[in-house]
């Protein structure tokens, strides 16, 4: 099972990696908002641990761009912020439970126990059916076709994740530009990366409507 640890705080967070190893979890640790954000949509994870005040974007703004993409993994902020209004506003983010620092891990692990075995994180409804034998993982941002794993870049796996989000709509390369990029980009960039998708998971799983920009077909 993996964890993602944000905490910029060395000590803190080398004696938080090394005690969850020693109960058997991987651990990716970061300092930096940005970088953990990028390596959840690289790789995923089971349960992230999110301080709030660190560099890059805070613990709060990554929960709510993770959430905004419709990501339910579980998370903890593990922080200093102690205000009744912090704690509410990590709980209206989506985050499971808010340690106030300074804590015990036994008490970090008795509450990451407590929050892994809750249901609402066992279902199977993020298995997504794109086509025939082909499916995206979307909590472990996994394509498999046929039951081997397919490769994505992080662009093909933002682009895919937008067309399911809004899966029968169409969705206009502009939004795909902003989404993915942040930014105008060249429609020749957008129409490069979709047709290396099509190539992935069949040519006829996204539909081009013409002038306007792309439709997941399933």
């Amino acid at each position: 099972m993996k964890i993602f640890l944000l905490e910029d705080e060395y000590a803190l967070r080398i004696s938080i990696e090394e005690f969850l190893e020693e109960l058997g979890y991987e651990v990716r640790s970061f300092e930096n908002g940005e970088k953990c954000f990028d390596a959840f949509f690289e790789e995923g994870c089971d349960l992230m641990l999110l301080d709030v005040k660190v560099p890059g974007i805070n613990g709060f703004e990554l929960l709510q761009q993770v959430r905004g993409y419709g990501r339910e993994v579980p998370a903890i902020f593990i922080t200093s912020m102690t205000h009744v209004d912090d704690l509410a506003r990590g709980f209206e983010l989506g985050c499971c439970d808010y340690i106030k620092k300074p804590f015990d891990l036994k008490e970090l692990q008795v509450r990451m126990e407590n929050v892994l075995k809750r249901e609402c994180f066992q279902s199977k409804d993020h298995i997504i059916e794109l086509g025939p034998g082909c499916y995206y993982d979307i909590k472990n941002f996994v394509l498999t076709k046929d039951e081997e794993e397919i490769a994505l870049t992080k662009q093909e796996k933002k682009i895919l994740e937008l067309l399911i989000k809004r899966r029968s709509e169409v969705v206009s390369t502009q939004e795909i530009c902003d989404e993915v990029w942040g930014e105008y980009v060249d429609s020749t960039n957008v129409r490069v990366h979709i047709n290396k998708l099509r190539k992935k998971l069949g040519k006829e799983v996204i539909k081009t409507v013409h002038g306007i920009g792309y439709r997941l077909d399933r």
